[in-house]
């Protein structure tokens, strides 16, 4: 296995302002990845207005996901052995690149594949972006700082909400896709002027850093976690824009700005379960408390839509906040314990996990939503996470001073 050297000599390492700016760039980088991947769940109205059923819409939505699926552990693979700058740069122009044969594209199965490789492309953020934060955070400010930095993910939602939808009804579906395209070349440009490669332990002659999958379950189980969590977080993200538009009658304009709201809460809230995570001294313990709200939360949110209960509204948003607080703390748990030379590649299975899952969600609950209806799709999606409770690792957790 190729190793590399610390990147940067202590003499140089980043004063703490240029550290926060590594933190606010791997972000962006993160944010940007997001917009390509979640922003087409917004062009679902448009597609079906254009012919395309729920279950077909719902699988063009999940195309970004797809590719994500195929690729993250190759680009932690890469981030392990040529650093974190050179496969953000790289991974962020060709997702604008892909991005552009998107908008060029017609018909669904071209856009499909054109989907599918932008978000193969903006995997390449998923660890080396993670890499950037654990590798200049020390522990007691990891779970803050990974909590900044995973709040990305519902950010770039926010901003798919508010744009996508909108430009898509009023312009179509090509020029809704320049959003992501603009967005991913800006980022590509930052990461490239103020990210520097963390150093890492350097390895003697023909030595090998230790498997940590080979060590105990701890890591898997995490994986295990992230699965059954990420259920709900899709399903909220893929659906509750299409629900609010066809079953409570919002307009797609006001349907987009309660959703961007909900995803900047849910942003806010990461940050907070990062900061709780370094007060309580664990990642595991907040995680469980995550799960157990979340999973309570989409199984009221069901019984709401059910009675057409106006309190189902406030609960969507809930459960848009409660479903992406534990990505953070899971991610910084795998980072931690998988070591600076195998974190790219554990960050990589880990986002692999959810996104395999992740892609299946929105074709499936389509089909549900299209028998059962949406309440019966939300109480379902509520059993996942109170699965998940007992998976947890809590006793297994190492201190993390």
């Amino acid at each position: 296995m190729t190793t590399r050297t610390p990147t940067t000599p202590p003499a140089r390492r980043p004063t703490g302002r240029r550290r926060w700016a590594m933190l606010a760039a791997s972000t962006l980088a993160q944010g940007a990845a997001a917009v390509t991947i979640h922003g087409p769940a917004f062009l679902i109205p448009v597609l079906r207005d254009e012919g395309l059923s729920l279950p077909q819409a719902g699988l063009v939505a999940a195309a970004p996901t797809i590719g994500v699926m195929l690729t993250l552990v190759a680009w932690g693979l890469l981030t392990d052995r040529r650093g974190e700058r050179f496969v953000l740069v790289t991974g962020l122009a060709l997702t604008a690149v892909a991005g552009l044969v998107a908008m060029a594209v017609r018909g669904p199965v071209a856009l499909f594949v054109a989907l599918l490789v932008a978000g193969a492309a903006a995997a390449s953020t998923g660890s080396a972006s993670g890499r950037v934060v654990v590798g200049w955070f020390p522990p007691h400010r990891r779970g803050l700082a990974m909590g900044v930095r995973q709040m990305a993910q519902p950010t770039g939602v926010a901003v798919a909400a508010v744009s996508i939808a909108v430009v898509a009804e009023s312009y179509g579906v090509a020029a809704a896709l320049g959003v992501p395209v603009a967005v991913a070349a800006g980022a590509a440009l930052v990461v490239a002027l103020v990210v520097v490669d963390p150093p890492r332990p350097a390895l003697g002659a023909g030595e090998r850093a230790p498997n940590p999958y080979r060590r105990d379950s701890y890591l898997a189980r995490i994986h295990g976690v992230s699965v059954l969590l990420v259920v709900p977080q899709f399903l909220v993200w893929t659906f509750a824009l299409v629900w609010l538009v066809s079953d409570r009658g919002w307009s797609a304009a006001a349907a987009g700005s309660l959703v961007a709201g909900a995803q900047l809460a849910g942003a806010l809230g990461r940050i907070a379960a990062g900061q709780l995570s370094d007060v309580v001294a664990s990642r595991l313990r907040p995680l469980r408390w995550v799960a157990v709200a979340a999973g309570a939360t989409m199984v009221a949110l069901g019984l709401a839509a059910g009675q057409d209960a106006a309190v189902a509204v406030p609960l969507v948003v809930l459960a848009t906040v409660l479903t992406v607080a534990d990505n953070g703390l899971a991610f910084t748990a795998v980072a931690e314990r998988a070591g600076p030379h195998w974190s790219g590649r554990a960050l990589g299975a880990q986002n692999t996990a959810q996104y395999l899952t992740a892609s299946a969600v929105p074709p499936l609950a389509g089909l549900l939503v299209d028998r059962a209806g949406y309440a019966a799709a939300f109480a379902l999606a509520g059993l996942f996470p109170l699965l998940a409770v007992g998976l947890v690792p809590v006793r297994d957790e190492h201190d993390l001073g």
